[in-house]
């Protein structure tokens, strides 16, 4: 179906942050197939863990106990301070499942027409629920009807949320993203995440994190939200868990991951043996490679270059990172750059019309970050030129 407007080259193999197509040609990931491939393509360790499985088992099904599964589970608790996991196999469906919980919380409450409070600009994916709680009428138009029970205000306004706190309104939980990546890289003052999360504590709504795009060391911390010492009540990720092997999660705490029972929601594919295993082996190499660090290393002294090339250029609105997780905003639109980095062999991505994402694998080494400032800078100044 006619559901992605795909440039014409094709990859046949990858080679850390590195892809090559069918004629051979080499091209620089600067996207990591929309932050999933963190740890680059074809990664060693990987690969052996999810050979070694293939030729062992690759799936029950959930109606029997999978070690790894469960192996998988405890290393997330432990990283995220939360207590339970509901594996799935994407983004879009760990959101569902964060909403079934909020749902169901508010049903086991006796709360009618219960509401989640979500972002405008945000991002949760394209099933019913996640695109009528996703923040952006251009992704919904021709969905009519979307499910009701989602109440957009502002991202990054903290009164629009303390206004909420004096209404009418039956909520139930905040859900948000802590840097918004669909949105255009927006990342929220410092401070905000600490006060939605005392704000949720006070006013007993469930604080749902969306760290589907965020998680898994992008941002210099296992999860975004860690750079404020927040732990939300309910936590999505996938994207880069398995580095490539389809995999979500959601985690809960005690309170609410007692919330879904025996038959109110499931996965066939879920946290599967394959999955499990190359989830833990991503979590094995990032731990043991301290990637988290070096996000962080790379994340400084890629803005500072930018800043440096592109600091003077006015049609630059804004330049502004969490780690690797990059948005430079120019003052119009500028979906043509994506072809013409591919040109040069870059592969980049545009996102809210005018902001030019970065998502580059975790592991580039500084010959590859120069090469990505300089291409991307040179790119900018040469279509702002003509």
């Amino acid at each position: 179906m006619p559901t992605y407007t795909r440039q014409s080259v094709a990859f046949k193999a990858g080679e850390g942050c590195w892809l090559i197509d069918e004629d051979g040609n080499r091209y620089l990931d600067a996207l990591s197939g929309i932050s999933v491939c963190n740890i680059g393509h074809a990664n060693p360790h990987i690969g052996k863990e999810i050979s070694q499985q293939a030729s062992q088992l690759l799936h029950t099904s959930n109606l029997y106990r999978i070690p790894l599964q469960e192996k998988l589970a405890s290393r997330l608790c432990t990283m995220s301070g939360l207590d339970t996991v509901f594996f799935c196999n994407s983004g879009a469906e760990a959101n569902e499942a964060a909403i079934k919980i909020c749902r169901k919380s508010a049903n086991d409450r006796g709360m009618d027409d219960a509401l989640i409070v979500v972002m405008r600009g945000s991002f949760h994916g394209r099933t019913m629920a996640t695109l009528s709680a996703t923040g952006n009428e251009k992704v919904q138009q021709g969905f009519a009807p979307l499910l009701q029970g989602f109440h957009h205000i502002p991202y990054n306004d903290l009164e629009a949320l303390e206004a909420l706190t004096t209404g009418s309104l039956n909520i139930i939980a905040v859900m948000l993203e802590p840097v918004q990546g669909e949105g255009g890289v927006v990342v929220p003052d410092k401070g905000y995440l600490q006060s939605v999360r005392k704000l949720c504590s006070e006013q007993d709504w469930l604080m749902v994190v969306d760290e589907v795009q965020t998680g898994m060391c992008r941002t210099g911390q296992w999860f975004a939200c860690q750079h404020e010492q927040v732990v939300p009540d309910v936590m999505t990720i996938a994207k880069s868990l398995g580095n490539g092997v389809p995999i979500g999660a959601c985690l809960a705490n005690a309170e609410a991951g007692e919330v879904l029972s025996a038959g109110t929601h499931g996965s066939t594919f879920g946290g599967n043996p394959l999955s499990a295993r190359a989830a833990l082996a991503v979590i094995e190499y990032m731990s043991s490679n301290d990637i988290a660090k070096k996000a962080t290393r790379l994340g400084e002294r890629i803005r500072a270059d930018f800043e440096r090339n592109l600091g003077e250029v006015k049609e630059v609105r804004d330049i502004r990172n969490l780690g690797l997780m990059i948005g430079i905003q120019l003052d119009r639109d500028c979906a043509d750059l994506v072809g013409l980095a591919l040109d040069r062999k870059l592969l980049i991505n545009v996102t809210a019309g005018n902001v030019i994402r970065l998502l580059p694998p975790l592991i580039m080494n500084d010959e590859e970050l120069n090469l990505i400032v300089q291409t991307v800078s040179d790119l900018i100044k040469e279509y702002l030129k003509e």
